[in-house]
Protein backbone atom coordinates (compact mmCIF):
# COMPACT_ATOMS: atom_id res chain seq x y z
CA UNK A 1 0.00 0.00 0.00
CA UNK A 2 1.39 3.04 -0.91
CA UNK A 3 1.03 6.34 1.16
CA UNK A 4 1.15 9.89 -0.27
CA UNK A 5 1.24 11.58 3.17
CA UNK A 6 1.61 10.65 7.04
CA UNK A 7 0.85 12.36 10.30
CA UNK A 8 1.92 11.61 13.81
CA UNK A 9 -0.51 12.48 16.43
CA UNK A 10 0.88 10.81 19.34
CA UNK A 11 0.32 11.89 22.40
CA UNK A 12 -2.84 13.76 21.46
CA UNK A 13 -6.17 13.40 22.60
CA UNK A 14 -9.88 13.65 20.73
CA UNK A 15 -10.42 15.42 19.09
CA UNK A 16 -6.87 16.70 17.68
CA UNK A 17 -6.44 13.33 16.10
CA UNK A 18 -9.38 13.71 13.99
CA UNK A 19 -8.97 17.41 13.12
CA UNK A 20 -5.26 16.98 12.47
CA UNK A 21 -6.27 14.30 9.46
CA UNK A 22 -9.19 16.50 8.40
CA UNK A 23 -6.49 19.44 7.74
CA UNK A 24 -4.17 16.78 5.75
CA UNK A 25 -6.81 15.10 4.04
CA UNK A 26 -7.92 18.67 2.63
CA UNK A 27 -4.50 19.50 1.13
CA UNK A 28 -5.09 15.59 -0.80
CA UNK A 29 -6.27 14.78 -3.65
CA UNK A 30 -9.06 12.42 -4.44
CA UNK A 31 -7.91 8.66 -4.11
CA UNK A 32 -4.77 9.34 -1.82
CA UNK A 33 -3.82 7.86 1.40
CA UNK A 34 -3.23 9.16 4.70
CA UNK A 35 -1.40 7.14 7.17
CA UNK A 36 -2.12 8.13 11.07
CA UNK A 37 -0.32 7.42 14.13
CA UNK A 38 -2.01 7.87 17.03
CA UNK A 39 -1.83 6.49 20.62
CA UNK A 40 -5.21 7.24 22.31
CA UNK A 41 -7.24 4.20 22.21
CA UNK A 42 -10.77 6.01 21.56
CA UNK A 43 -9.01 7.41 17.98
CA UNK A 44 -9.98 3.54 16.49
CA UNK A 45 -13.95 4.39 17.06
CA UNK A 46 -13.06 8.32 16.22
CA UNK A 47 -11.95 7.18 13.13
CA UNK A 48 -14.46 5.07 11.80
CA UNK A 49 -17.40 7.19 12.64
CA UNK A 50 -15.19 10.19 11.13
CA UNK A 51 -14.79 7.92 7.80
CA UNK A 52 -18.84 7.52 7.86
CA UNK A 53 -19.69 11.22 8.57
CA UNK A 54 -17.29 12.62 5.89
CA UNK A 55 -17.48 9.93 3.31
CA UNK A 56 -13.49 9.23 3.41
CA UNK A 57 -12.79 5.36 3.30
CA UNK A 58 -11.02 3.91 6.04
CA UNK A 59 -9.04 1.23 4.67
CA UNK A 60 -7.33 0.04 7.52
CA UNK A 61 -7.07 0.34 11.54
CA UNK A 62 -3.99 -2.09 13.17
CA UNK A 63 -3.07 -1.77 16.87
CA UNK A 64 1.06 -1.96 16.79
CA UNK A 65 1.83 -1.90 20.77
CA UNK A 66 0.61 0.91 22.46
CA UNK A 67 -0.13 2.78 18.87
CA UNK A 68 -2.94 3.03 16.40
CA UNK A 69 -2.54 3.09 13.13
CA UNK A 70 -4.96 3.94 10.94
CA UNK A 71 -5.21 4.47 6.73
CA UNK A 72 -8.12 6.68 5.25
CA UNK A 73 -8.47 7.28 1.44
CA UNK A 74 -9.40 10.65 0.43
CA UNK A 75 -13.32 10.98 -1.17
Amino acid sequence: MAIDKEIDTRGLHCPLPILKAKKALNDMASGQLLKVVATDPGSTRDFQAFARQTGHGLVSQETVGAEFIHVLRRR
